[in-house]
């Protein structure tokens, strides 16, 4: 990374942090605000990058048996209504349709803001036996949720994201499920974004409208704010005798299958620009960028310097990578800026004194090294850059999250550590809700979740003084 600044138009994060994001958003032209209020645009850029997340994370989940399905975008209001619970959470972000044509509808039609209530309706209608079980289905779509505030790709009123829903016979099978996508997810972050996360289960307050359990991976950004990754829920069966989903048995009975849903969206493209953006824009991991490698050619107009860029790109390209050459006019200055911009991982330079040599200037997004090789390393030396960046942006990252946790023993302190430090608190917690509406009212957090990996910090719950046996995160989120 280079030390001057590049890019004028990005206000440095150290100053706003907000907005340093809403300009990498829109100068990397990954997205642009659409005539609807709250909606946006995913460009051309900004899509490719959505496209690599999905094509990975669509390979994993057929390799557990999961198969793609597309549902109705609209749900009727009597079918969303049929659980309450879910009703409820989504009733104050759900968006109508009241007419159709010219003709007043009979019943509201939501868009949906999420689709367990259609895939529950299809199975009541397909599922008869034990034979069938499990079905595991996932779809990619948009969803509808008409928030009050937006940002690009961390709360917009739509959304792109991928939804999966499965049905099991037994609770054992479905809660197994549960935890295999929660570490599939935990997985993607971890080798893919290069984003180190803490995998937990949320409590009752904050689990999913409907949910028996559910589970989540928690990222820290760079300003030291958390964002929830993805989240994976276990239903029971809850949702099957609300929606009359039944199967005959091995006992010739019937029974309720056992649900789960888990999903993760375009966030994630929010979470890479602030895990790993810098104040000259974009920094992405190789396996979700467009562009793994730029070709700039030095000094173009002189012989022989084109020719040698391209059998360059033809070779990389030969070698499997998504590898651009730019021999456009503008300067080679506005060039390095441009493509630092968009975050592309690794950029190769060559000109007459590179060719003359038999050599090439490879350099890494991610801090700047240069390294020259010989040509006829080209290929292996490239692929071994792009592993040191995928390597140096996870341990940056991991650096961040280790060096901002901080234990706390009491509310005060915790609201302390967050002003001066920010980052997660963790703390020993009694389990009460009205704890953990204490630590939201006077410190400023929400709980992120009870970790997997547990610490007994205490014997007694930071917020009352009572015995407590779990510990918990507390951030600001996004």
């Amino acid at each position: 990374m280079a030390k001057e600044k590049k890019v004028e138009q990005i206000t440095d994060m150290e100053v706003d942090f907000a907005q340093w994001y809403t300009d990498i958003c829109r100068k990397a032209e990954l997205v642009e605000y659409a005539s609807v209020k709250g909606f946006t645009i995913l460009r051309p850029y900004g899509y490719a990058i959505w496209e690599n997340m999905q094509r990975i994370m669509d390979g994993e989940f057929k390799k557990t048996g999961h198969q793609n399905v597309a549902m109705p975008v609209l749900i009727p209001e009597s079918l969303l209504k049929k659980e309450g619970e879910l009703v409820n959470g989504f009733a104050p972000e759900c968006a109508w349709v009241t007419q159709g044509g010219s003709e007043e509808l009979e019943e509201r039609l939501a868009f949906r803001p999420t689709s367990e209530t259609m895939f529950c309706d299809h199975w009541s209608r397909v599922l008869h036996s034990y034979r069938e079980l499990p079905m595991l289905y996932n779809q990619w779509c948009s969803v509808i949720r008409w928030e009050k505030t937006t940002r690009p790709f961390l709360r917009s009123r739509e959304f792109w994201w991928q939804e999966g829903h499965t049905i099991h016979e037994t609770a054992e099978e479905a809660m197994a499920e549960t935890e295999q996508q929660l570490n599939c997810y935990a997985d993607f972050y971890e080798k893919v974004l290069a984003i180190p996360v803490v995998k937990g289960r949320k409590t009752e307050k904050e689990k999913f409208a409907g949910a028996e359990a559910t589970y989540t991976v928690e990222c820290m950004m760079k300003d030291h704010k958390a964002l929830q990754g993805a989240t994976s829920h276990y239903f029971g069966d809850k949702f099957s005798r609300a929606y009359g989903v039944t199967f005959t048995g091995r006992d010739n009975k019937l029974q309720y299958p056992f649900q789960t849903s888990w999903g993760s969206t375009t966030r994630m493209i929010g979470a890479v620009i602030m895990a790993h953006g810098d104040n000259n824009g974009l920094v992405l991991p190789p396996q979700i960028a467009p562009i793994q490698v730029i070709i700039l050619p030095v000094a173009q107009h002189k012989p022989g310097v084109l020719e040698a860029a391209s059998a360059l790109k033809e070779r990389l390209a030969a070698a499997g990578l998504r590898v651009q050459m730019d021999d456009s006019d503008n300067s080679m200055g506005w060039k390095c800026a441009q493509y630092e911009m968009k975050g592309v991982p690794l950029r190769v330079e060559i000109g007459p004194r590179d060719i003359e040599n038999g050599q090439c200037v490879l350099v890494r997004r991610n801090d700047g090294e240069k390294t020259v090789i010989r040509l006829a390393e080209l290929e292996e030396a490239a692929k071994a850059q792009l592993e040191l960046v995928q390597k140096g942006l996870y341990e940056k990252a991991k650096i961040n999250l280790e060096e901002h946790c901080w234990p706390a023993f009491s509310v005060e302190e915790a609201k302390k550590l967050q002003e001066e430090k920010g980052g997660f608190i963790k703390t020993m917690w009694c389990g009460d809700v009205a704890c953990e509406q204490k630590m939201k009212e006077e410190a400023g957090m929400s709980s992120r979740c009870l970790p997997f990996e547990q610490e007994k910090l205490s014997d007694v719950c930071a917020c009352c003084g009572r015995p407590a046996g779990k510990m918990i995160f507390w951030g600001v989120a996004y």
